[in-house]
């Protein structure tokens, strides 16, 4: 994956393409459709201008310009899956997009995952709070920083202090690792070592290595494969079943794949590419399926329901540790506006998960396309403004002419330590950023000195001439100009 589509992935954040399809399920009136066809002509930005109306866009529109084949969305409403519907298809010129065509959630494993977790506590076979390498006999989890313990409860909420931010995967025909392959950096691992760099505890920085450990804490406590640990703690009992970790996928389910897709729109070599980092990458599923997930997380947290954790667990689950993330879940808001969700990306796919707490509402987006983040982006702010949602709409903001000097000192490449890079360059008398491959945006300045574009929420603070920090929601992180 390219530095810059990494980083472009990190933050909140794919030939000719088809005409638009569609199959749908539990669209049942008149009035529904109507609904559903206001939100597939009412794609939003992220930023909107003051004094400017909000430039509304159509999904098939959308769709062509980012190169994204496929789409799936399921929207909750009453506590239930109002609808679901499926666009274009797994692959220009394939089968239509269904509501049961499977899709790599890519991080949105995570929740799931750590669900699995949060199970094996409250069966007492885990605690939250032990040293994990208490637990494991062969591998034990590298420290650099100190000998301070490291605990699940922090792996959970990425702040172990663990290394390896993301996986690209394995793509088809090359060589998988095992999970200690993949845990010490070995061949034919491409991805580094998982070790604490960073005193536990002290603070939250993403890591999918800190979930790899995970995994390998739960399979040696089972003695189970993952993908069987999995659906036996929660795939099964709320009903997923349309989901699995099985990482490949198994040639029978391969046929109702959507398949990925680059930017362009052209598909991945070979397919889908093999995640054994089934915890943080590896799950395959449908959008409502993952509503099963995220409508049983608000039964739980109200008490209403125990298909997999408690009352206790599940507002354990949704309690934020450091900036905003809980036990597997982004959380943001509090009381009728608090929502819990998370994105997901693996090369080809891109997918969104949010959701509130005590409100019966929320939505689930999957894509087979490297734009898809973007897409999906627009969609769950259509929905927010057709269902009145108190958040996840566009946001208005102020921009301001940009200064000579922010013209003269600005450009330039710069680098996020483990994320990739971006570059900023002059065009006329603007300036442009390309927070991913082949993809340049306006670069607006706004009152407060920071600069902004309008397809992400993300935002460029300068400390100094040569760097400062990218803030995107709980994504916040320093970045400094580049030596070439």
């Amino acid at each position: 994956m390219h530095p810059r589509t990494r980083l472009y992935a990190a933050i909140g954040l794919l030939s000719a393409l088809p005409a638009l399809t569609a199959a749908t399920a539990f669209a049942a009136d008149d009035g529904l459709d109507q609904r559903i066809a206001r939100v597939e002509q009412g794609l939003l930005p992220a930023i909107t201008l003051e004094g400017a109306p909000p430039a509304r866009r159509k999904l098939a529109d959308e769709m062509a310009r980012l190169g994204v084949p496929g789409v799936s969305i399921a929207v909750i409403h009453g506590g239930e899956v109002e609808w679901a519907k499926g666009y274009g298809t797994v692959t220009p010129g394939g089968a239509a997009v269904t509501v049961s065509t499977l899709f790599q959630a890519a991080s949105i494993s995570k929740p799931v995952a750590a669900m699995g977790a949060l199970k094996m506590v409250e069966e007492g076979k885990l605690e939250l709070d032990r040293d994990v390498n208490s637990y494991t006999g062969l591998w034990k989890l590298p420290k650099d920083a100190d000998n301070n313990p490291v605990t699940l409860r922090q792996l959970l909420s990425h702040t172990a202090g663990t290394t390896v931010h993301g996986f690209p995967g394995y793509a088809a025909g090359a060589p998988v690792p095992t999970l200690v392959q993949l845990l010490n950096g070995a061949k034919p691992a491409n991805t580094g070592g998982v070790h604490v760099s960073s005193r536990p505890g002290s603070r939250w920085r993403y890591s999918g290595g800190g979930y790899e450990v995970a995994q390998y804490v739960m399979m040696e406590r089972s003695k189970t494969p993952f993908a069987e640990l999995m659906q036996d703690k929660v795939l099964k009992p709320l009903a997923m079943t349309d989901s699995t970790f099985a990482q490949p996928l198994p040639p029978s389910l391969l046929p109702r794949a959507a398949l990925p897709h680059d930017r362009s729109g052209k598909p991945i070599p070979g397919g889908p590419h093999t995640y054994p980092e089934q915890a943080a990458a590896g799950l395959w599923t449908t959008p409502s399926d993952l509503a099963k997930f995220a409508i049983e997380t608000r039964r739980a947290a109200a008490g209403q329901s125990n298909a997999v954790l408690s009352q206790a667990m599940t507002h354990l689950m949704l309690t934020p540790v450091l900036q905003n993330y809980g036990l597997g879940l982004g959380i943001d808001g509090d009381g009728q506006t608090q929502s819990f969700g998370h994105g997901g990306s693996n090369a080809g796919y891109r997918a969104r998960m949010a959701a509130y707490t005590e409100r019966g509402d929320g939505i689930v987006v999957m894509t087979n396309g490297d734009g898809g983040d973007e897409l999906a982006g627009e969609l769950v702010r259509a929905v927010a403004a057709e269902y009145g949602w108190p958040t996840m709409g566009a946001k208005v903001r102020r921009n301001v002419p940009l200064t000579a000097e922010a013209l003269a000192t600005v450009p330039g490449r710069y680098v996020i330590a483990g994320a990739g890079d971006f570059t900023i360059r002059r065009a006329g008398n603007g300036l442009v950023v390309d927070l991913q491959e082949g993809a340049s945006e306006t670069l607006l300045a706004a009152p407060s000195g920071s600069y902004f574009v309008q397809s992400s929420e993300a935002e460029l603070q300068f400390t100094g001439r040569d760097g400062g920090r990218l803030v995107s929601g709980s994504f916040d992180m320093p970045f400094t100009r580049a030596k070439e």
